[in-house]
């Protein structure tokens, strides 16, 4: 009688029904919920996958903000607190922090160059894994990856045509509207051989793989513009590489600690073998050769 003697909804379960309801403000409510149980527990590597997932969907859908707007203590008491968690995470001894950190601290010691190098060949590692989650609907443009390694590296040697130009550009924007779209955070998965599926929104984790890209994209077209004016070309960002580890799928389908994967291994070696690699006198064909390699590569499976 009045529903006093309910059973109460695993977290789990609550997700799934709010999946198939689209049902966006209820899943961002438990994302929070199983974030903060998560911290509350220790399990901190959990703790960043639920509330970083929050954090999106209450960024990206128009259903959350039209809830928050009739309800400001929900802001305040959610939001709010959700932002402030990840803030005090961010601080903590973790794969999703240190990785980014060294390699900011690495990419001191490379020229401009050979940043965006190294950061091209991590984003060639993500073709393979691309081209499947870009037959998803709505995720079309991570489908175009190896279109982009391939033309962006084309134009470190020769200037790209307008019509190259504009559909990097338009591939640049679609990522980053990507993760404002229901079809990055509903639920959309593709099969994986010998392990879980692969979320789109595994994709959310380091800052967002889309964003990380997109960011790269953006900073190689404003490259190819300042260098056909005769402008000071931008500082090279070195921030996608450490994308390719993907710790978001790892710790939802169960791992405690990332480092402990061995496709995380595996990774970290690629990404300590291009920093050796872009130290080491390459030529340009030595490169395409790499990216040959790294777009057939499925990051996914033990090697």
């Amino acid at each position: 009688m009045f529903g006093l003697f309910e059973k109460k909804k695993k977290p789990e379960e609550k997700l799934e029904e709010c999946l198939k309801k689209r049902n966006w403000d209820g899943l961002a409510r438990a994302y929070y919920e199983m974030g903060v149980a998560a911290m509350d527990q220790g399990e901190l590597n959990k703790a960043v996958l639920w509330l970083s997932r929050a954090d999106t969907v209450y960024s990206a859908s128009d259903e959350v903000y039209e809830h928050l707007g009739k309800n400001r203590l929900f802001h305040e008491a959610i939001v709010s607190d959700c932002s402030e968690r990840i803030g005090m995470l961010e601080e903590e001894p973790l794969l999703y922090n240190e990785i980014p950190a060294e390699v900011e601290e690495k990419a001191e010691e490379l020229s401009d160059s050979q940043i965006r190098v190294w950061g091209l060949l991590s984003i060639a590692r993500l073709v393979r894994l691309g081209e499947q989650l870009g037959r998803l609907p709505g995720c079309e443009v991570l489908g175009r990856l190896g279109w982009a390694v391939d033309t962006m590296l084309k134009s470190f040697q020769v200037p790209v045509s307008q019509e190259e130009y504009n559909e990097l550009m338009d591939i640049c924007n679609a990522l980053y509207e990507l993760g404002d779209t229901d079809a990055f955070y509903a639920g959309g998965e593709i099969a994986v051989s010998g392990g879980a599926p692969f979320q789109v929104f595994d994709l959310n984790g380091m800052m967002g793989v889309h964003l990380e890209l997109n960011g790269y994209i953006d900073n190689h077209l404003r490259l190819l513009s300042a260098l056909s004016q005769g402008m000071e070309a931008p500082d090279a960002e070195s921030s996608i590489v450490g994308c390719t580890l993907l710790p978001d799928y790892y710790v939802r389908t169960g791992t405690d600690n990332p480092k402990d994967v061995p496709q995380v291994k595996a990774e970290l070696e690629r990404i300590a073998g291009d920093y050796d690699f872009v130290c080491s006198g390459i030529s340009w064909d030595q490169v395409a050769q790499r990216m040959d390699e790294y777009k057939a590569l499925d990051i996914l499976q033990i090697k």
